[in-house]
């Protein structure tokens, strides 16, 4: 089995907090955008979704945050785990505090643990496509394909443009109808 790790640090994407409701309707406006399959410059707009998706409204916890995600950069997973749990403890509602966790426990081999914290991160925010990706990789190495190609489906109908997601969905596709050499 191919292994996925590169593709899930590579969609690391952030959470739902928005700062003001004018936020929140620039981001609504952004995530309507970008679902849009004749977008050109996707990648801005994908940039801007994730510069908001990651503020969590609070200095200190984008720090736990920033710490986190250098520490997952660097390899030292328990070290990110460690940021990223105390983030998660006091800024529960964030959904990029969950999705950067998952994607530690990810890389650490800790697929429960990750799942678990993918699923906080799309309750909080069902539009967060790298939690989605996330999710679909799982699925993909534990072998439940059918599911994985379901989820990045739905990752797909949020940003089309993504490679990975894209092909993700062509390789599962392939597999799954036995089209893959």
């Amino acid at each position: 089995m191919t292994r996925l790790r590169p593709s899930l640090n590579a969609l690391l994407a952030a959470g739902l907090l928005a700062a003001t409701p004018a936020a929140a309707d620039e981001l609504g406006d952004l995530m309507h955008r970008l679902s849009d399959p004749e977008l050109e410059r996707w990648e801005r707009v994908e940039r801007r979704i994730l510069s908001e998706w990651s503020k969590s409204g609070s200095p200190a916890m984008d720090l736990l945050l920033q710490r986190g995600r250098a520490a997952l950069d660097a390899g030292d997973f328990d070290a990110a785990i460690d940021h990223l749990t105390a983030l998660t403890d006091h800024a529960p509602d964030f959904a990029e505090g969950w999705n950067a966790r998952a994607a530690a426990f990810y890389e650490r081999g800790d697929y429960g643990p990750a799942m678990a914290d993918l699923g906080r991160a799309l309750a909080l925010n069902p539009s967060h496509f790298g939690a989605l990706a996330g999710l679909g990789l799982i699925l993909e190495e534990t072998g439940r394909k059918p599911h994985a190609l379901e989820v990045f489906r739905a990752a797909q109908a949020i940003h089309p443009h993504q490679p990975v997601i894209r092909r993700a969905v062509e390789r599962l596709e392939a597999q799954i109808s036995g089209r893959e050499t």
